[in-house]
């Protein structure tokens, strides 16, 4: 029963590779599913979860939950933006997104796509984490492609997504997405290709598994 984790910079075909690897496996690929799942949960929009999806906390989002009870305190009005003062948005859908993901990966036979699934399962011995990267011109040309916006648009998503990324990674569970050490298998998809790609995570999933991918 695989289960691979994609971690991904933007543009560098987490998607892609994980459809590709899927089909060859009969295996389920969790990325979009994935949000739609936890916006069921919680009762909310997908796109109120979209929003969320692997980004950090602002600080006004930390300072406006520390100010709540500070203000109760103080005898100062506070109208907080939900109905429970208590209630953080953020914290329910990163929650509701690790449940998920950990459900998932009990049952086993699917690939699973960014969401900090490589940190949540990486003690797990059945689990094969890959991290997709590219040079950033190759990586704004997929983008390009696959959104239908100019170069300079194509450079601040890519820049953006990047950012946020790590950001979140590092806020949520300390540790630098860049580094190669939390993976199994590293790929420049910018060079290999994503069917290359998908390749290596094939041979490599037949090495872990001990059988014939």
């Amino acid at each position: 029963m695989p289960v691979i984790t994609i971690s991904r910079q933007f543009g560098a075909g987490g998607s892609s590779v994980a459809r590709l690897v899927a089909d060859r496996l009969g295996l389920d690929v969790v990325d979009q599913a994935l949000i739609a799942e936890v916006a069921k949960r919680a009762s909310v929009p997908p796109d109120d979860v979209q929003a969320e999806d692997e980004r950090a906390s602002s600080l006004l989002d930390r300072l406006a939950g520390a100010f709540s009870p500070l203000a109760a305190g103080l005898g100062v009005a506070w109208d907080p933006p939900y109905p429970d003062a208590a209630y953080d948005p953020r914290r329910e859908v990163l929650q509701l997104t690790q449940d998920v993901v950990r459900e998932v990966a009990r049952t086993g036979n699917v690939v699973i796509v960014g969401r900090g699934a490589a940190h949540l399962l990486r003690d797990r011995p059945n689990v094969l984490n890959v991290f997709l990267h590219a040079d950033v011109a190759f990586r704004q040309r997929i983008v390009m492609e696959r959104e239908h916006i100019d170069r300079p648009a194509a450079e601040r998503r890519v820049h953006q997504m990047d950012a946020n990324r790590r950001a979140y990674n590092k806020q949520v569970y300390g540790c630098d997405w860049l580094d190669v050490r939390l993976y199994d298998v590293a790929i420049d998809t910018g060079r290999i290709g994503f069917a290359g790609a998908a390749a290596i995570v094939l041979a490599a999933t037949e090495e872990r598994a001990g059988t014939p991918a």
